[in-house]
């Protein structure tokens, strides 16, 4: 088997060759040797650079990256896994591992997230922040953001989230192939909830991560932006995973609220038999039960459109499957 650890990086100079030197001493674990992961034969190190202005390449490949791949511009960190997946996919990987050039999580973790790929239990594999072993010094926002959208995601898509944003995360072929992304702005909401809608098994592995009270986020550049644009990213996911809930649920609370108030018309009106008194009543039932009914019909189209979109993503994964392992 081949693994293909992946680093995304932007501007990193002063700290990749100490991430991927940590990466090369963790293959020494005694989990390549005499565990499950002895049956991989070849491990890579693979560096996507993100347009970074400063030495990054350099420094990457004097540390001993194999795969060096740039981007001329910033495209961000969602067009920057779309290109290590298909580096990965290229260079036939059976395991890909992603995780932070900044250093705040520990390669000697990656056993963790690879073993219940190797026993066939999970297909992608995210680090928990937030289980047993508490992350040091996360910003209290993060914390927050991060387990409200996993809460609200959890309730759409009916499947426990624990860790909705976290970069560190192990995939198997298999997963590779299915993935299908549209944003470029960051991949991690996004991957989980197509993951999970493609019935792939899911499982969360705690681990330690430090962050660092100096560190400027690559991402964060606004905290308010971030919101916006992850918000923007979890609802488009949710629509085209859970149309018939995601436009269902509405749909059906406006038409009730329109049956209960067009009842509490019928129950004034026939006290006296006069409609005037109560016409607001109806005014404010029809609209609900217009809006209830427009909804009601996007659902049915939404849920027509994830049909063809089913069709089109299995075509793709049996296309990529032929062009990249000859299946």
């Amino acid at each position: 088997m081949k693994l293909i650890v992946n680093i995304p990086a932007y501007n990193e100079e002063d700290i990749i060759g100490k991430t991927i030197t940590r990466i090369k001493k963790s293959f020494n674990a005694d989990f390549y040797k005499n565990q499950e992961g002895k049956i991989i034969k070849e491990k890579l190190i693979q560096v996507i650079n993100d347009g970074s202005r400063d030495n990054t390449v350099k420094e990457a490949k004097k540390a001993g990256a194999d795969i060096v791949i740039s981007h001329e511009t910033n495209r961000r960190l969602g067009a920057v896994f779309g290109t290590s997946v298909g580096s990965a996919l290229k260079n036939k990987a059976d395991l890909m591992i992603n995780i932070d050039a900044d250093g705040q999580f520990n390669p000697d973790d990656i056993p963790k997230l690879l073993k219940p790929i190797l026993t066939g239990k999970s297909d992608m594999v995210i680090a928990n922040r937030f289980g047993n072993i508490k992350a040091t010094d996360i910003p209290w926002i993060k914390n927050f953001l991060n387990q409200f959208a996993a809460k609200v995601i959890s309730f759409f898509l009916d499947y426990k989230i624990e860790d909705l944003t976290c970069g560190f995360r192990a995939h198997s072929k298999e997963t590779l192939l299915r993935l299908n992304l549209t944003s470029n702005f960051t991949y991690t909401q996004e991957t989980i909830i197509d993951a999970i809608v493609k019935n792939l098994k899911l499982k969360w592995v705690p681990v330690q991560v430090t962050y660092f009270a100096d560190r400027e986020s690559r991402i964060v550049k606004s905290v308010w932006k971030f919101i916006g644009n992850g918000f923007k990213i979890i609802l488009k996911a949710i629509r085209d995973a859970r149309p018939l809930k995601f436009f269902g649920v509405p749909a059906f609370s406006f038409i009730l609220i329109s049956l209960i108030g067009y009842g509490w018309f019928l129950f004034n009106y026939l006290q006296d038999f006069k409609i005037s008194p109560f016409l607001n009543y109806v005014i404010f039932s029809s609209l609900f039960l217009i809006l209830g009914i427009q909804l009601l019909i996007f659902a049915l189209i939404a849920d027509m459109i994830k049909s063809n979109r089913k069709i089109t993503e299995e075509l793709s994964y049996q296309h990529k499957k032929s062009k990249y392992y000859n299946l």
